[in-house]
């Protein structure tokens, strides 16, 4: 990525949206421009965990002045992810398709460890590189990150759904802050993060941090109110407790430094917060600079340098767990790049084959990850892994494309639960079930001497060319090429073998 790229992070957060640009100057990122409106979307999800209309409409609404400011942004440059109320809300779909349609962008809904991840990547980035063990927690509008790491390297992660905009739905519903509604408050965020007493142990971490949401909320409160203006304390906690509770309800709190929009959920995050310093035994909580959004365009910048990619990283992590065959995954994905290249070169999309390529490479890899479960449903198996994994560095729907081509490369296609429009997927496919073919032997085939081509009079016609005497010394691979002319009949695309 080039020195002086603009680059956008925008964060659609249970509580609020947030919009950060940034110009890249030697690996360091300066801000441009940051903008953040009080969504609420966290308390807009019904009965039926789906997001009202009303909490869309907010939504959309921030999207369409965030769009203005980010037009003309490399899509390349910019990066959008939805955190813990869009993984719940079972009409994320609808809301995101009209949300990226508005923003003009792709938006990513990201995993809870995913989430940890890129906040610890924020905030690392924004601390003195040493040593130091570091526990960084960040509080959210539903759900609460605890992340241990050391440099720039996150340890352990997790995600839990708990949240100031939860808690304070939940446990102070009637708006009035009294010491029962905090006690009950507190028990029930330790109920939800009591397993981070073996995960996060005071003797893994020597230094703890809050990053964004409650916690910059909290520190603003106290150093308004003459504590220190970069870390909280167990004192200052209860102190400002106290002071809630003899305002009684947050249309009565009047604390210098508090913002309005905050007023309404401080109650359920305090009450997460003093669980948090309860049960890993905190002493100091230090304020951080960096948050998630932070950690987004600073993951754009790895991306772009593939010995960094936490995608690339998680791969081989794979591979690994589940054995697959190095030497087969790594022919499947060489003649499938060979075919990718021969028909994407001669389509309009050709700007996108880089990215195509890169997606196609992974599926490859991971083709095979199911075979440690079962040989004759392996492809099933495998999805069903890479849909249920946290996967570092992946969006829910990045895992989900891939799984869905590790399902399709091989079997019947009516299976697969795709829009057979999709001219990108379908390249995809078409190219990693021709290589898995080609690959049958486990050995390397002579693929050069095939061509891959699109008919010029029908765009969903891929047509496969090879010589006759290459048909003859690969009867099984012809056999099998045959088959698969057959099962992409059942499909609105045609696979035809023409002699060369």
């Amino acid at each position: 990525m080039q020195n002086g790229s603009i680059l956008a992070a925008v964060d659609l957060g249970s509580n609020s949206y947030r919009l950060e640009i940034g110009r890249l100057d030697h690996g360091q990122i300066h801000r441009t421009e940051y903008i953040k409106e009080t969504v609420r979307q966290g308390n807009g999800l019904d009965e039926n965990r789906n997001l009202t209309q009303e909490a869309m409409q907010r939504g959309w609404d921030c999207l369409a002045r965030f769009a203005e400011r980010m037009a003309g942004l490399k899509k390349t440059n910019v990066r959008a992810v939805a955190t813990q109320t869009l993984r719940e809300a079972r009409n994320r779909d609808f809301f995101i398709d009209k949300a990226q349609q508005i923003l003009g962008y792709p938006i990513e809904i990201i995993s809870g460890r995913e989430e940890a991840r890129l906040i610890y990547l924020g905030v690392s980035h924004y601390l003195p590189q040493s040593s130091e063990r570091r526990l960084v927690i960040d509080i959210g509008g539903r759900s609460t990150e605890i992340i241990l790491g050391q440099f720039l390297e996150p340890k352990v992660m997790e995600s839990y759904r708990t949240g100031s905009v939860a808690w304070s739905m939940k446990y102070f519903k009637d708006g009035e802050f009294t010491a029962s509604a905090f006690e009950r408050a507190e028990i029930a965020a330790k109920a939800v993060l009591d397993e981070a007493l073996n995960l996060y142990p005071k003797s893994d971490w020597d230094q703890a941090y809050g990053s964004s949401g409650t916690v910059g909320a909290v520190v603003d409160v106290l150093a308004a109110s003459g504590w220190p203006s970069d870390k909280i304390t167990l004192e200052g906690l209860n102190w400002l407790q106290k002071t809630l509770i003899r305002a009684q309800s947050p249309e009565r709190l009047k604390l210098e430094g508090l913002k309005e929009d905050r007023k309404a959920v401080i109650g359920g995050g305090l009450g997460v917060l003093k669980a948090l310093f309860d049960l890993l035994k905190i002493d100091t909580l230090h304020c951080a600079q960096g948050a998630l959004r932070h950690g987004v365009l600073y993951d754009l910048i790895e991306r772009d340098d593939l010995t960094q990619d936490a995608r690339e990283i998680t791969v081989k992590r794979l591979q690994k767990t589940f054995a697959v065959d190095l030497n087969q995954s790594a022919r499947v994905m060489d003649v499938s790049q060979f075919l990718m290249n021969q028909i994407t070169s001669e389509s309009p999309a050709n700007a996108t084959l880089s990215k195509l390529k890169k997606k196609l490479q992974w599926a490859a890899q991971l083709h095979e990850i199911g075979s440690v479960i079962s040989h004759s449903d392996y492809h099933k198996h495998g999805a069903y892994i890479l849909d249920q994994s946290d996967a570092p560095g992946f969006s829910v729907s990045e895992l989900h494309r891939l799984s869905l081509l590790v399902l399709g490369h091989r079997g019947k296609l009516r299976k697969l639960d795709v829009d057979f429009d999709d001219q990108e997927f379908c390249h995809q496919l078409i190219c990693l079930r021709l290589a898995v073919i080609l690959c049958h032997a486990r050995r390397t085939p002579e693929f050069e001497q095939i061509r891959l081509t699109i008919d010029p009079t029908d765009s969903k016609c891929i047509v496969l060319e090879a010589s006759q005497n290459w048909k003859n010394s690969h009867p099984q691979s012809s056999h099998l090429l045959n088959e698969e002319v057959q099962a992409w009949l059942k499909t609105s695309w045609h696979l035809k073998l023409k002699e060369s």
